[in-house]
C-alpha cells in the first residue's frame, strides 16, 4: 500500500464525499492517539485513502495520512517527506504542511531543511506559531544530541522555546503536549551528557547503567540502545552489542545506520549468522543509497555460504553500477573462478589489473590470474607474463616468486625455477617454503649437496613440515644411498601427518634396504591400506614390493 494509492485517485472528484472521509478520519486519528489501539490506527489509515481518492487536491489528507503509515512501517522517511512535499504543492500557505515536512526532514537528521520548513511555518503563523517554534526548538534539541550542532544552535534552541512557550497563551490546547514532549527531550540530552562524560573517562559499566536508565525513564530507547550497543562493541562485547542494535531496530526498522553497523558486526565476529546479515544487507537496498558497495558486501556473503549463483549476481549488479571499481571486478572474477567460469573470471581480472588502485594489491590479482592461466589454462607463457607483471608492481611480494618458480618447474626449467626460488630466498630468508622448493628443483638438476644444505635449511625453520622431512629422505635414500639417515626423516614426516601415504611407503623401502623385512612389511600394510583412501601411489607397485620381501 502506501505511495501508488495516493496516486490513483477515482475518476469522477466528489469533495463532499472526501470531506465526509477526512472528518472520519481525524475521530479514528483522535481515537487512537488517545487509545493507542492498531484498529483505530489502521481505520484512519483507510478513511484517509479513501479521502485522498475522492479529492486529491485536499493538502490535509497527505500529510497525515503520511504520518500515520510511517508510524506503521508502511513507508520510509523518504516517502513520507515526498508525501508531505506534494502536501505543500497543492497548498503552500498552509502552516501544517511545512509542519510535517519539517517533521519527517528532522527524522532524516536533514536539520537544515527541517529549520527551513519550521521557520517557513512560523512566518506564515506570526502570533499564532507556538507550536512550529516550539517543535523547531525540539529539532534543535535533537541536533545537539546528535553531536551535529555549532554554538548558534544553544542560542537558536533557547529563543525558539521561550518565544514558543509564551506564544502558546494563544494556543493552550497544545500546552500539555509540547511540555511532555519537552521534557522527555531535555531528559534525553541529560542522560546523552552525563553517558558522553563517562565514557570520556572510560567509567563504562556506570555508562551503561546510565542508558539503561535512560532506556527506562525516556520514550527514546532507540537513541540509548544504540549507544550502549556501541558501547559494548568498544569493550568487545559482541553479544550485548547484537543484542542492543536489534532492539533499535524492534522501535524503528528504518534506522539505517543500525542496519550498517548491525550487518557489519555480524559480518565481522558471527560468521556463522550469514543469513540475518544478509536481511540487515537487503533492508539497507531499500534506502537506495551506496547500493554498489551493499552488492559488494552481499556477495562476499553469499560465497561465504557457497552460494555461487547469488555471489555473481550480486558482485554482476555492484560492477553494472560501478564498472570502474577494480575491487568489484576483482571480487567478480573470484566468484566467477568458484563457480569454474574461467573466462569470465580472466576478463574482470584482467580489468581490476588494468585499472590498478594500489601496486601491492594488484600484484595479488596478477597471482590469482597468474595461477588461471597455469593450473587451468596450461598456458605456461600467459602465467609467467602475468607473475611477472606482478613483480614488477610489488617486488617483495614473496608468494608470487614462489608461484613463478612453480611454473618454471611445470616446463621443466629448471635453471629458472633454482633463480626464482632462490630469489624468494633472498626476499625472506626466514621463510621455509623457499628452501622446500629449492631443495626440489636443486634434486632434479642433480645438485645433491645443495639440494641437501636446502632441505635441512627448510626443516631448521619448520621442523613441522611433513613434505620437506619425506623428500630429504628420499634424498638420503636415493642420491646418497644412506637408508638409515632417510630412514629418520621418513618417520618424522609420519609422526607429523599419520596419514601421509608416501612416507610410510618410502619409510618401507628404507627399512628393506637396511635388512628390516618385518619393518618394510609393516610400512608397506600401512601403505596400501592408506592409498585406499589417498589414491597417492599404484597400489600394484606397493603389493608387488611387499610379496617380494618373503619370496625365498
Amino acid at each position: 500500500m502506501s505511495d501508488q494509492i495516493l496516486l490513483q485517485p477515482i475518476k469522477a472528484a466528489n469533495p463532499e464525499k472526501a470531506r465526509e472521509y477526512l472528518e472520519k478520519a481525524r475521530m479514528a486519528h483522535e481515537r487512537y492517539l488517545v487509545c493507542q489501539q492498531n484498529s483505530d490506527l489502521q481505520e484512519a489509515i483507510e478513511f484517509y485513502i479513501d479521502a485522498v481518492k475522492y479529492d486529491p487536491s485536499m493538502p490535509e489528507s497527505y500529510y497525515r495520512l503520511a504520518a500515520l503509515m510511517w508510524e506503521q512501517g508502511q513507508i520510509s522517511v523518504e516517502t513520507a517527506i515526498e508525501q508531505c512535499k506534494t502536501a505543500i504543492s497543492l497548498a503552500p500557505q498552509n502552516v501544517n504542511a511545512h509542519m510535517y515536512t519539517g517533521f519527517f526532514m528532522k527524522l532524516a537528521e536533514d536539520f537544515k531543511s527541517a529549520e527551513s520548513e519550521f521557520k517557513s511555518a512560523i512566518k506564515m503563523g506570526k502570533f499564532h506559531s507556538a507550536r512550529p517554534r516550539l517543535v523547531l526548538s525540539q529539532a534543535i534539541l535533537q541536533k545537539i544530541n546528535s553531536n551535529n550542532a555549532v554554538a548558534s544552535d544553544y542560542l537558536g534552541f533557547l529563543y525558539y522555546f521561550i518565544s514558543g512557550s509564551l506564544m502558546l497563551a494563544w494556543d493552550r490546547p497544545s500546552i500539555k503536549m509540547f511540555y511532555k514532549n519537552m521534557s522527555d527531550d531535555i531528559s534525553v540530552f541529560t542522560y546523552n551528557t552525563v553517558g558522553k562524560f563517562l565514557e570520556k573517562f572510560k567509567l563504562y559499566p556506570t555508562a551503561e547503567n546510565i542508558y539503561r536508565q535512560a532506556i527506562m525513564s525516556t520514550n527514546h530507547g532507540e537513541i540509548f540502545y544504540d549507544k550502549m550497543g556501541d558501547l559494548a562493541l568498544k569493550n568487545k562485547q559482541t553479544d550485548l552489542t547484537v543484542d542492543c542494535y536489534r532492539k533499535v531496530l524492534e522501535s524503528n526498522p528504518l534506522n539505517r545506520d543500525v542496519l550498517v553497523k548491525l550487518a557489519t558486526v555480524l559480518q565481522t565476529y558471527f560468521p556463522d549468522n550469514t543469513d540475518e546479515a544478509i536481511d540487515c544487507y537487503e533492508k539497507l537496498l531499500e534506502f537506495n543509497i551506496d547500493v554498489p558497495q551493499i552488492y559488494y558486501e552481499l556477495g562476499h556473503l553469499y560465497l561465504r555460504k557457497e552460494d555461487k549463483i547469488n555471489s555473481i549476481s550480486a558482485f554482476k549488479l555492484a560492477v553494472d553500477q560501478d564498472s570502474e571499481n577494480p575491487y568489484f571486478n576483482n571480487s567478480l572474477a573470484y566468484a566467477y573462478s568458484k563457480a569454474e567460469l574461467y573466462d569470465d573470471a580472466i576478463e574482470h581480472y584482467q580489468k581490476a589489473i588494468a585499472l590498478n588502485p594500489d601496486k601491492e594489491w594488484t600484484s595479488i590479482v596478477c597471482q590469482a590470474l597468474g595461477s588461471i592461466y597455469a593450473e587451468v589454462k596450461g598456458n605456461i607463457e600467459a602465467a609467467i607474463s602475468t607473475y611477472q607483471a606482478g613483480i614488477i608492481l610489488d617486488p617483495n611480494n614473496y608468494d608470487l616468486f614462489l608461484a613463478l618458480g612453480d611454473v618454471y618447474m611445470a616446463s621443466y626449467d629448471l635453471d629458472s625455477a633454482i633463480r626464482t626460488y632462490c630469489d624468494a630466498i633472498m626476499l625472506n630468508p626466514d621463510d621455509y617454503r623457499g628452501y622446500s622448493k629449492a631443495g626440489i628443483a636443486l634434486w632434479e638438476k642433480d645438485y645433491l649437496e645443495e639440494a641437501l644444505v636446502a632441505f635441512h635449511k627448510s626443516i631448521d625453520i619448520n621442523p613441522d613440515n611433513e613434505y620437506a622431512q619425506n623428500n630429504l629422505g628420499i634424498l638420503y635414500l636415493d642420491g646418497l644411498s644412506d637408508a638409515e639417515e632417510a630412514l629418520e626423516y621418513f618417520e618424522n614426516a609420519v609422526a607429523i601427518n599419520p596419514s601421509y601415504t608416501l612416507a610410510y611407503f618410502n619409510a618401507a623401502r628404507a627399512s628393506e634396504a637396511m635388512g628390516f623385512t618385518n619393518d618394510a612389511a609393516n610400512y608397506y600394510q600401512m601403505a596400501i591400506d592408506l592409498n585406499k583412501i589417498t589414491q597417492d601411489l599404484e597400489e600394484e607397485d606397493i603389493q608387488i614390493r611387499l610379496h617380494k620381501l618373503f619370496d625365498i
